[in-house]
């Protein structure tokens, strides 16, 4: 497997997004200015709850079919490698970690076998897509954690999807999790979430190459980011912060990350998040306290790694 020096790319975007020409100036300032040579793509599903057994992936919080595909066509001609990796969400905010139901299928309540019929027609949906537009890999999800554990299910979910898709196959679980994922022997790349505090990242790694021996497949981060904002280094994955604004913060967090990870064979790359699909002014960036790296010091340290492997 190619080294992957990746971004993700407009995750969750409604509607019409990529349709618009913002979209593609992003896209070209992302290659111009970032030295990726890999584009993670996320289409929504929308369940109402953690407990719903419906999932809607054509509604306009997702981009539709045809506006993904032109993209993915724009980034391949970009001479950029593509992931897709279509993603549930709750309407209620919830984060999708916490979706779950009783272990065994209980008359007039919730059931797993329902949500896996939905989340398999869901998935099927976009390895169908992935296969016609040439994606480089495929991930059937992400943070996926309480679900996890239906070992059974998942490994259907993956075998189903290899039969209309034969591109790499990957999953992302969330940080932390990497060694309870009992089913890594299915898929041809293991992936996580790299949201590890600054100071922690070597204590992690140790515990994730164990995973990645014993399994003995390939590894990157499918996630990893940090907010601009003072305190999100030592919490990463803590998207509701409200520190002041830090682009040192931030720009010490991947220096940080590089240099430990980057050091460590077994990580075969990262797909940063994030860069948003409508980019705004170099001033309105200058100011923002998210993940997004745009314009920020951050963007120079990442630059200067992914141009160095």
């Amino acid at each position: 497997m190619e080294y992957i020096k990746g971004i993700t790319f407009g995750a969750f975007a409604g509607k019409g997004s990529f349709n618009q020409k913002a979209a593609y100036q992003s896209m070209d300032l992302l290659v111009e200015r970032t030295g990726a040579n890999f584009i993670m793509l996320v289409p929504n599903g929308v369940q109402e709850t953690p407990q719903s057994e419906k999932i809607d992936y054509l509604s306009q919080a997702s981009m539709d079919d045809d506006e993904l595909t032109k993209m993915v066509n724009y980034i391949h001609e970009k001479g950029l490698s593509v992931g897709l990796k279509p993603t549930v969400n709750c309407k209620n905010g919830t984060w999708r970690a916490h979706i779950n139901f009783f272990d065994r299928d209980v008359p007039c309540e919730p059931k797993w076998s329902n949500w896996f019929a939905a989340y398999t027609e869901f998935q099927m949906h976009y390895a169908k897509l992935a296969k016609i537009t040439g994606c480089e890999m495929f991930l059937p999800g992400c943070e996926m954690v309480m679900s996890e554990r239906r070992e059974k299910e998942w490994r259907q979910l993956i075998g189903d999807i290899r039969t209309v898709y034969d591109g790499l196959v990957s999953y992302n679980t969330d940080k932390y999790q990497e060694d309870n994922v009992t089913w890594w022997d299915c898929v041809d790349v293991i992936s996580s979430s790299g949201y590890y505090p600054i100071n922690d990242w070597n204590s992690q790694l140790d515990r994730i190459e164990q995973v990645v021996k014993k399994f003995k497949k390939p590894f990157f981060f499918a996630e990893a980011g940090c907010m601009s904002s003072k305190g999100s280094a030592n919490v990463p994955n803590d998207w509701s912060l409200k520190g002041e604004l830090s682009q040192e913060e931030q720009a010490d967090w991947y220096r940080e990350m590089f240099k430990t990870a980057g050091t460590r064979d077994f990580v075969q790359g990262f797909c940063l998040w994030d860069w948003t699909w409508k980019q705004r002014s170099l001033q309105a960036v200058s100011q923002d306290r998210g993940y997004d790296f745009y314009g920020k010091q951050a963007e120079s340290v990442i630059r200067e790694f992914y141009e160095s492997k």
